[in-house]
């Protein structure tokens, strides 16, 4: 089987796509349900500037932690595994692969059930029946690697948001106009630090993994513009979705809002590309993940994972969501080592494999450790700080 996704070696200039390829598969990616969701969080516990502000905060954060990472990739052509061979060590990634990799199946399978249970309801079709075929479906695409995911977020993203600005255009209409909804008073009070941690956790584990996409940039001053139009602009966009149709309606999703609307047929659209992009962008990325463990193609790795995040869908949905928000906690300090690593060392990265490889690179893993501790104990933004603790703790180590 033709390795089209170039999981073991760099994406080769004839590869590589346009800036606007690129914008649809990321802005494929940021457009979930997840985001619309904690937008309806923001939008009950924040006032109408407030709001703005902690999503820009928020997001601009994210943009830039991965347009740092997208940067690397589009330079040296490397996914997110391979660009761990030098800061970890060839065996030293396969922890970040396993935990990357391990989330996005995960997620996968949850992101199916987020579709089918829905649907169900609003349908009166078989839950397990539509886990099955949407599985399936989700699964069949991302066998096109790139060429897949490019195409589909070529539909999809328009798609998602014409529908859902339609969506929104109603709720305001139904609330008796613009202002009212802004003037909509806040429920659960939250403080503004608690909001921008909310909006960088949104998408911090899945902006990781963001060199695995960018890498097949032309230059890394293209990749750099479409992280930023993605995760700043597309997560906005998402973040705005659904506060606008939890304060019209109470409910933070926009598939919710439009079966509330009797919109039943664009609201089963909306879930379904909403979670689709997403989710082959994490069948994807769990195929690059294993394969720098196991050294099989990444694309029969992609289609297996889909088949088994498909079968185990209910059970993740129902037992495991907590756990993959464990797993995902451990995910940012990897990438502030991976950037840290580049900062100090990127004349190694002008060959691959590099000249002088190590099995595991020991101020790695303990950067890492600082990290997801300082994530954890220090006050401020829980993500931002696991980033800068490993990159800071990575970068003391390296210079004593």
């Amino acid at each position: 089987m033709k390795d089209i996704n170039f999981s073991r070696v760099p994406v080769p200039v004839s590869a590589r796509k346009t800036a606007l390829s690129l914008s649809a598969v990321m802005l494929g990616l940021t457009f979930f349900s997840a985001s619309m969701w904690a937008g309806g969080t923001l939008g009950a516990g924040l006032s109408f500037s407030e709001f703005f502000l902690a999503v820009a905060a928020g997001n601009l954060l994210l943009g830039v932690y991965t347009a740092m990472l997208g940067y690397i990739g589009s330079r040296t052509g490397l996914s997110t595994h391979l660009l761990a061979h030098y800061s970890f060590g060839i065996k030293g990634s396969w922890l970040p692969s396993f935990l990357l990799g391990g989330t996005q199946i995960g997620w996968f399978g949850v992101g199916v059930a987020m579709f089918a249970i829905p649907v169900s309801k609003a349908t009166g079709w078989d839950t397990s029946l539509l886990i099955a075929l949407s599985g399936t479906l989700m699964t069949a695409t991302v066998y096109f690697g790139m060429a897949g995911l490019t195409a589909l977020s070529v539909v999809a993203v328009p798609a998602i948001a014409l529908l859902g600005s339609y969506s929104v255009w109603l709720a305001i209409e139904h609330a008796g106009g613009l202002r009212a909804l802004t003037q909509t008073i806040s429920t659960q009070p939250m403080p503004m630090e608690t909001a921008v941690a909310l909006v960088v956790g949104s998408f911090i584990s899945a902006g990781t993994l963001t060199a695995d996409f960018v890498r097949f940039g032309r230059n890394p001053r293209q990749a750099v513009v479409v992280c930023l139009i993605a995760f700043f602009a597309g997560n906005s966009l998402m973040f705005i979705f659904g506060a606008a149709g939890a304060a019209a309606t109470g409910l933070a999703d926009i598939s919710d809002v439009m079966l509330l609307q009797g919109l039943i047929w664009p609201a089963v659209i909306v879930l379904g590309l909403n979670i689709w992009t997403t989710n082959d962008n994490a069948l994807y990325a769990s195929g690059l993940a294993l394969s720098n463990i196991t050294g099989l193609p990444s694309r029969a790795l992609s289609i297996v994972n889909g088949l088994a995040g498909t079968a185990m869908a209910m059970w993740l949905y129902h037992n495991f969501v907590g756990w993959l928000t464990f797993l995902s906690a451990a995910i940012p300090p990897v990438g502030g080592v991976i950037i840290a690593d580049y900062l100090l060392r990127h004349k190694r990265y002008s060959v691959y494999p590099g000249k002088e490889p190590v099995a595991i690179n020991t101020p790695a893993f303990i950067a890492m450790l600082v990290g997801l501790i300082c994530g954890h104990v220090l006050p401020g933004i829980v993500p931002v700080n696991a980033v800068l603790g490993a990159m800071g703790t990575y970068v003391l180590l390296l210079r004593r």
